[in-house]
């Protein structure tokens, strides 16, 4: 296929008429998730939603790693900062809130705060100064293999890593498990299948008898992975269906694979706003304490409790919208208090993450309203 058919208009309306077929033929609503931030870029960026029928719902589950940044993790960076340390870490998570503080009220206050585009940047950073330099290292499987690679890679001794890295697949199941769950298939993120392989959801799909469709991120990707999705959820037949052959393999990217569980165990923890989720964190190896920064760092949570969180944060319902369970639209401080110049919930932070996305392009679009 070429590059100008995974973007050909003509090739996407024929696919939005076999969709718009099998979710009639079902005779009822579907509800699908989607578990990535590229997926939802895509999606809302080239209007696919205004070719999806009706009765389709396509939700955007907790596929953006900086919204689930739990709280006392976003603490525990604001704490290093305030020991002196340089911390090193990308862009989107500046403005995740803390119980407190935000790393951006960390810098503002004086905290030393480099925005870094890759984990190497951190430990070229960390080779050009004294100073102690700590990576604040977020994202899923595919960043976690690139923290992987530089920590195997003898950095120097004045770095370390606050690792905040989690696991998508143990999420997955809180999801289906949840009792107001409506998802009846889940549309996976090619990039993080290349590491994993597709293999690796096969338990998922024979436990829950739910199919996994994983797809790419152009618009062709997408449309084609749905109607792979409510196929299989038309004719009852729960199973993994790769549609991203030209990246994502059975078994993946084994190299990748080997690097990423020497340095990380995958460890029960909470995700912002969703739940405790079992095996969802990756964190360090013992042996690899001495570039653990919760190792080598005094994290005294217990000093920002006597602190109240700001007034409006308990009303964002940030964590219903990354579980499927509601939308940006539902939330009454969407557009209004909450916007990117000044979010409120960690949805409205990042690049990846619903609010956002649907601040930038819009959500549902409503074709009737506007004609």
């Amino acid at each position: 296929m070429s590059e100008l058919q995974f973007r050909d208009p003509k090739l996407a309306r024929s696919m939005a008429a076999t969709l718009d077929r099998l979710v009639r033929e079902t005779g009822r609503k579907i509800a699908v998730m989607h578990v990535c931030g590229s997926h939802e870029q895509a999606i809302a960026k080239y209007g696919l939603r205004s070719l999806f029928p009706k009765s389709l719902e396509v939700i955007m589950g907790p596929g953006c790693p900086v919204c689930v940044t739990d709280v006392p993790e976003v603490d525990e960076s604001v704490l290093i900062a305030a020991q002196g340390a340089r911390i090193a870490t990308f862009g989107d998570m500046l403005k995740v809130p803390g119980s407190v503080k935000s790393l951006a009220d960390a810098q503002a206050s004086g905290a030393k705060i480099d925005i870094v585009y890759s984990p190497q940047q951190a430990v070229e950073i960390a080779r050009s100064t004294k100073e102690e330099v700590v990576l604040f290292a977020t994202g899923f499987e595919t960043t976690a293999v690139a923290t992987a690679a530089v920590i195997l890679d003898n950095p120097p001794p004045n770095f370390s890593v606050l690792s905040v890295h989690k696991y998508i697949p143990p999420v997955m199941e809180i999801i289906a498990e949840m009792p107001e769950s409506r998802i009846e298939g889940f549309l996976a993120a090619g990039h993080a299948a290349t590491i994993t392989g597709s293999a690796v959801f096969e338990p998922f799909v024979e436990r829950h008898k739910i199919p996994v469709v994983i797809a790419g991120f152009e618009p062709n990707d997408i449309m084609a992975g749905l109607v792979e999705l409510v196929e299989l959820i038309r004719a009852k037949t729960p199973h993994v269906v790769n549609m991203f052959p030209r990246c994502v393999t059975l078994e993946g990217n084994l190299a990748a694979q080997k690097q990423l569980w020497r340095v990380f165990r995958p460890m029960g923890g909470r995700w912002r706003g969703i739940a405790h989720v079992p095996n969802g964190n990756l964190r360090l190896r013992d042996e690899f304490a001495h570039l653990d920064a919760r190792k080598r760092f005094p994290i005294d949570l217990t000093s920002l409790w006597d602190y109240a969180p700001p007034a409006l944060a308990g009303q964002c319902i940030c964590g219903d919208i990354m579980a499927g369970i509601r939308n940006p639209n539902d939330c009454r401080l969407f557009n209004r208090e909450c916007v990117p110049e000044n979010p409120v919930g960690a949805c409205m932070v990042s690049n990846e993450g619903t609010c956002k996305i649907w601040h930038l392009y819009g959500g549902v679009p409503d074709l009737e309203a506007s004609a």
